[in-house]
């Protein structure tokens, strides 16, 4: 959910930087479908079926990484996706190395106010015993004190949100008729 609001935040700099939000309407995503499907199936097993199949869910959220790969992929040649793409694949390889799940470090979740565990529950983000390539995972968080926004994040999603605002800029940038697809 963090970075649906940087997302947003980066978004809302567009015009302040010059850009044209109308520019973005133009820009076709090949396969968009592919992120939708990813994204709900990821909320599906962490929000709506949490204690359902542990060990079948950590094989499909590494799984919905790969269709996001597959996005990018097919939309490779827009700014920007490139970075997207080096920080979904460091979340991808330290979730695949820790067994279908990203591992948060302990400071972090308790500077959210998150637990340390979920009990029979699937979270695609949570501490892990001796974590492989821990300083990938979620090391890093926004306080409870931000209330809604409190939330535990990784360089991945620091590197995820660079790549989308290097994206949304350019693209907003440019002269509408002229975006490469």
């Amino acid at each position: 959910m963090l970075l649906v609001y940087a997302a947003l935040l980066i978004l809302a700099t567009v015009p302040l930087a010059g850009g044209s939000l109308a520019a973005l309407a133009d820009v076709r995503l090949r396969g968009a479908a592919l992120v939708a499907l990813a994204l709900g199936v990821q909320i599906l097993i962490t929000t709506v079926f949490p204690g359902l199949a542990d060990d079948a869910f950590r094989a499909v959220h590494a799984a919905t990484y790969g269709l996001l790969a597959w996005f990018l992929w097919l939309n490779r040649r827009l700014p920007g996706v490139w970075i997207i793409g080096l920080g979904g694949l460091a979340n991808a390889i330290v979730i695949v190395a820790n067994g279908g799940v990203m591992p948060a470090a302990h400071a972090a979740l308790a500077t959210a106010g998150l637990p340390a565990e979920t009990p029979r529950e699937f979270a695609n983000s949570t501490a892990v015993d001796a974590p492989v390539l821990g300083w990938l995972g979620d090391v890093f968080a926004v306080p409870q004190a931000l209330g809604p926004l409190a939330n535990v994040f990784s360089i991945g999603d620091v590197i995820i949100a660079a790549g989308l605002a290097v994206a949304l800029h350019r693209l907003a940038a440019r002269p509408s008729g002229q975006l490469a697809t």
